[in-house]
């Protein structure tokens, strides 16, 4: 195909999407919510969009339905990336406003309790990988599907435009022509009820995309050639508005996208952040650092409870193989984790390959081995435990969340991260104070007394964080240590007292207490307790 042939395949199939958008506008009164994530194809559906609107309204046709431009801020986008995005929507708003459009633009985030840095250092959750991948759900598709359902709330149903296109890839295909409805322009939403996507650029491929990008000025001022350069400058790809569980599943992660969370521990190596620093951005180094320091340390188990959130306590199997007739136990190699072998003896410990000393206990035992021993399933300094069951088979102790000494030093190597940025002339702001509040909150919560995380900020800032003034420390170090004494003397542990104390604490003064009680008896049947049994 020649030149020209290429020029008027792109031109033709802008004109033919311009029509299909025209016709599905006009066709009803549902209004649009349009993903535009920044990046190369929700900008070829936006520019086709606003250009036909621009049109209809040349040819005197009413545009009488509204049309939402929305983004999604996970709150720890790429900081170059999210600056774009911010400008992008600024400017996209300013063109409508003044040409009298009716489109609205909105950035959407997640709820404060659902952040990445609230569900990381505040509740200790696991950095996420591809097995336990809790962000996207809470920072993408939660966020964005509410601002959907206020929608189909507010008009009964409408119409989420995306820029996805046919034969970028076959699942993508498969999810196209499953939701498709025949003879019509639009398809039904694979999870909200009452809406339903219409894909205008469904049938360009890539070269129809840049082609029509890089051959029509953006009508509201962006610089297309930029965003070519931006994709040019390494092998991103696009990072799209993900609204349901089938574009989770079909995307993977953003992490290998210049248009992904620069925190990103699902892929090994993130080439948001390291693309960047390649092409001169010196100053987000120690941010790639901080995020392969997150990877590093997911699985050690150093910095890792040995009971869930909720109180249990589990074991996981440990992996084993036969050499030259010895048994061989094998924890392997785990993000920044390495692989160790513990060669099976009939004796009581075990000395590993990195010459850890690994105590060898039966599974019946365990219980009474962690009371007489007095281990604190919180921290993360308890002895190597090898435990024998009665099928043959070797298990450790399963890991729960961060420990909160793991989490104070997250939350301190962050702060002290966006203050070098900052003082370097670059205003990023890497976790929010409203963040900070509620981490804060979530570790009272929890059972510390101490407030570490107000500490931890004056330490870094040398001022204080402003919280609510009902929000103080339950009790002092000094009471603490006190009742600490009495509960390791009548041999009981002190944490669910710290609990039911909170708990009393934020009933004060409410009427209705109805829950009261439930709560009690969740905080008393905690597993690890039980332990002693």
């Amino acid at each position: 195909m020649g030149l020209l042939d290429e020029i008027k395949n792109y031109n033709d199939l802008a004109v033919e999407a311009k029509e299909r958008i025209e016709r599905v506008y006009l066709d009803d009164d549902r209004p649009w919510v349009v993903g535009y994530s920044g990046g190369k194809d929700s900008t070829t559906a936006l520019q086709l969009i606003i250009e036909t609107l621009v049109l209809m309204k040349n040819k005197n046709i009413k545009l009488n339905k509204k049309i939402y431009v929305i983004s999604s801020d996970t709150m720890v986008e790429t900081p170059l990336i999210i600056s774009s995005i911010a400008n992008n929507l600024e400017q996209i708003q300013r063109f409508v406003d003044d040409n009298h459009l009716p489109v609205e633009t909105h950035l959407v985030r997640p709820s404060i309790d659902n952040t990445f840095w609230v569900n990381l250092i505040g509740k200790g959750y696991p950095a996420p990988n591809q097995s336990f991948r809790w962000c996207t759900d809470r920072m993408k598709i939660e966020p964005t599907n509410q601002f959907i359902k206020n929608k189909v709330s507010d008009y009964g149903e409408v119409i989420v435009v995306l820029g996805v296109r046919l034969g970028e890839s076959t699942s993508r295909d498969r999810v196209l022509k499953k939701h498709d409805i025949r003879g019509k322009e639009i398809m039904q939403h694979s999870t909200l009820a009452n809406a339903f996507t219409f894909a205008p650029i469904k049938y360009f491929d890539v070269d129809d995309v840049w082609n029509y990008l890089l051959n029509n000025k953006s009508p509201w001022g962006a610089n297309n050639e930029e965003l070519f350069k931006l994709y040019s400058d390494s092998n991103s790809n696009e990072c799209p508005l993900i609204i349901d569980k089938e574009t989770k599943e079909r995307t993977g992660s953003c992490g290998n996208s210049r248009f992904g969370c620069w925190v990103c521990t699902v892929v090994s190596e993130d080439k948001a952040l390291t693309g960047f620093v390649e092409n001169g951005e010196n100053w987000l180094k120690p941010l790639l650092k901080y995020r392969n320091d997150l990877t590093k340390n997911r699985d050690n188990r150093s910095m890792r409870m040995k009971r869930r959130s909720n109180g249990s306590v589990y074991t996981i199997s440990v992996k084993e193989k036969f050499v030259q007739g010895e048994r061989t136990l094998i924890i392997p190699k785990k993000s920044g984790r390495e692989k160790v072998t513990i060669t099976v003896k009939k004796n009581s410990s075990l000395k590993a390959s990195n010459d850890d000393i690994y105590t060898v206990i039966e599974s019946k035992d365990l219980r009474n081995y962690i009371r007489h021993n007095r281990i604190d399933l919180d921290d993360g300094e308890i002895p190597n435990l090898l435990i024998h069951d009665e099928f043959d088979h070797y298990n450790m102790l399963g890991l729960g969340p961060y420990t909160f000494k793991a989490r104070a030093k997250m939350l301190a190597d962050l702060l002290k991260l966006q203050k070098e940025v900052n003082d370097a002339g670059h205003k990023v702001q890497l976790i929010s104070d409203d963040e900070l509040r509620e981490i804060r909150r979530q570790w009272l919560k929890r059972g510390l007394i101490e407030d570490s995380v107000s500490k931890i900020y004056s330490a870094v800032y040398n001022k204080d964080l402003v919280c609510e003034k009902n929000d103080i420390e339950l009790i002092s170090s000094s009471q603490y240590e006190i009742l600490k004494e009495i509960c390791d003397e009548q041999d009981v542990y002190v944490d669910p007292l710290i609990k039911m104390l909170n708990l009393e604490k934020d009933n004060t003064g409410s009427r209705v207490k109805k829950n009261v009680l439930e709560q009690i008896n969740e905080i008393l049947n905690e597993d690890y307790l039980h332990m002693q049994e």
